[in-house]
């Protein structure tokens, strides 16, 4: 996705001077100054292994960016004894999973958030006291991680916020 973005603005800006030359426009980056200014230029200065190392960074930083996984898009579910692998996206994920600690009695609204090993749920709720519905919540996504069967088994934090504090 970096690697995207700086490709495309380097490619606006060669176009958007492009489109100034032609019109007969004052371009943003002036070919005859710039080349002035590097042919004036020795090897020997500051300017070129500063400009080289900036750019030798920028593109180790460009490599690894195109290399290392991002979010995976789809979670991979467990297969058995199928051969055909299957995997459900991380919105559908969610959603399930927030339609499973919803649905616990006591709960008027959760939020869920997928990381790479853990679920996370803020359940929020209407009761004075909250004792057991942690737990209840917690069965409730077990159960619903049983019906899915995730390849790997998330760990789960639940955490309950009451909108009124017991007197």
């Amino acid at each position: 996705m970096l690697t995207a973005v700086v490709l495309l603005a380097a490619c606006v800006l060669v176009a958007t001077v492009a489109i100034q030359t032609i019109l007969g426009r004052t371009p943003w980056l002036d070919y005859r100054v710039a080349a002035d200014a590097v042919h004036a230029t020795s090897w020997n200065d500051l300017a070129p292994l500063i400009v080289g190392g900036v750019a030798a960074a920028l593109g180790l930083i460009l490599l690894l960016a195109a290399f290392l996984p991002g979010t995976p898009t789809v979670l991979p579910l467990e297969n058995g004894e199928a051969t055909i692998d299957s995997g459900a996206s991380r919105r559908s994920y969610r959603s399930t999973l927030r339609a499973a600690a919803t649905s616990v009695d006591g709960v008027s609204g959760a939020t869920v958030s997928l990381g790479r090993r853990k679920v996370a749920a803020v359940v929020r709720t209407d009761r004075t006291t909250t004792d057991g519905l942690a737990d209840a919540v917690r069965a409730s996504l077990n159960h619903r991680l049983d019906e899915i069967s995730p390849s790997t088994r998330p760990d789960l934090k639940v955490k309950i916020k009451a909108a009124r504090s017991a007197s």
